[in-house]
């Protein structure tokens, strides 16, 4: 943990001649020690405290349980925790040592080429990685322009889809309008086909040589779109895709709300004379936000790590010679995935995540405290 290794690997015309350390392997190492000894701690302050507590009861001439009694209040009542035991090992072996394995690269240089194990070895270089992102123009310019992106793409995707949402929900709960449960099924179909088929239909769609779309376009004797070539077209095409396969979600969301919404509330505004407007923008609007506004928040934060759309799409594409391992459209999560399994900047990409998780973290929370439905207030103050 605290050189990650002295020796290097050493090879002479293609064979191994000392086989050195590997950082990687004694970084994990170390982490199994540490969670390993917080619990062997843990379970010795327990036996401390015990022993305390029957050592009180001793000095006060009270009963204490001999070993036949103790196995018997084990079995009464310490029953849930022995349940619990596989479960703390388990989480503190699958769960918390993957994350602080993650945390603690990018307080490495752990990167290619030169610093992979075997050959070479990983050593720690503190906030170095965190000074780069944000100082170096290669490694800035990059992180500026894709962290701008995310959050534009995230506040755009959520709001449309929850307004498409919101819109055909209205249009199906009018009350003029027949036939509610065959609209809805209709509406609901692109949310029960799997994204990657969706997504793969939509590329298909928006290419630029034999898509469909582009082929209507041009019997219109209209140029056609760069879709998937053009950053901003790209990122339009990236858009009306997600807003296809959201707003199902949000649609049968709110047509539950406003199904549950009482109708004397709009028989009392309309004899207050309220128009549709201001019965939609004093009743409906407020209520259905109340309802769906934990949800909206998390479907923001969801869509900060939307990975699917981005990449699948087109790649994060198309490329952007001023980005570093980043294309036009990439987000931070899609950046993470090219510096890490294509280009081997493990560091960079663990920085980046530790910023992705600080942001959406501080949103959420920042959100969920301002958000009255968790607050013991009236639903309508």
């Amino acid at each position: 943990m605290i050189t990650l290794g002295d020796q290097p690997q050493v090879r002479s015309r293609g064979r191994i001649v000392t086989i050195g350390d590997h950082s990687i392997f004694l970084l994990i190492s170390g982490i199994i020690c540490i969670i390993t000894l917080a619990l062997f701690l843990f379970v010795y302050y327990l036996n401390i405290r015990d022993a305390h507590a029957v050592g009180k009861r001793r000095e006060a001439g009270l009963h204490v349980n001999s070993f036949k009694e103790m196995v018997q209040n084990i079995r009464e009542k310490g029953f849930p925790y022995m349940l619990l035991i596989p479960s703390i090992v388990f989480t503190a072996f699958l769960t918390i040592l993957p994350l602080l394995f993650g945390v603690l690269i990018a307080f490495t240089n752990y990167s290619g080429p030169d610093h992979l194990p075997p050959k070479n070895l990983v050593s720690w270089t503190g906030l170095d990685t965190f000074k780069d992102l944000i100082t170096l123009k290669s490694w800035s310019q990059t992180f500026y322009g894709v962290f701008a992106w995310t959050i534009i793409w995230a506040v755009i995707s959520t709001v449309t889809t929850f307004g498409v949402g919101l819109l055909y929900a209205l249009m199906i709960n009018y009350r003029k309008v027949r036939f509610k449960k065959l609209w809805r099924g209709i509406l609901i179909l692109p949310w029960a086909i799997p994204t990657f088929i969706s997504l793969l239909i939509f590329r298909n769609i928006f290419n630029g040589a034999f898509g469909p779309l582009n082929q209507y376009l041009k019997m219109l004797s209209i140029s056609p779109i760069p879709w998937l070539s053009d950053p901003i077209w790209t990122k339009t095409a990236i858009i009306i895709t997600n807003i296809w396969i959201g707003f199902p979600f949000w649609l049968i969301l709110m047509s539950g709300v406003l199904t549950g919404i009482d109708k004397e509330l709009y028989e009392a505004a309309e004899i207050d004379g309220a128009s549709t407007l201001n019965k939609f923008k004093s009743i409906t609007l407020p209520l259905v936000m109340f309802s769906t506004l934990p949800l909206l928040i998390m479907s923001f934060a969801g869509n900060i790590n939307n990975f699917n759309i981005i990449y699948l799409l087109n790649t994060g594409g198309p490329v952007d010679s001023k980005y570093s391992y980043a294309g036009s459209t990439d987000i931070l999560i899609s950046w993470i995935y090219k510096l890490t399994l294509d280009n081997s900047k493990f560091n960079v990409a663990s920085a980046v995540s530790i910023i992705v998780f600080i942001i959406i973290a501080a949103l959420s929370i920042w959100n969920f405290r301002r958000t009255k439905v968790f607050k013991e207030e009236d639903m309508l103050s």
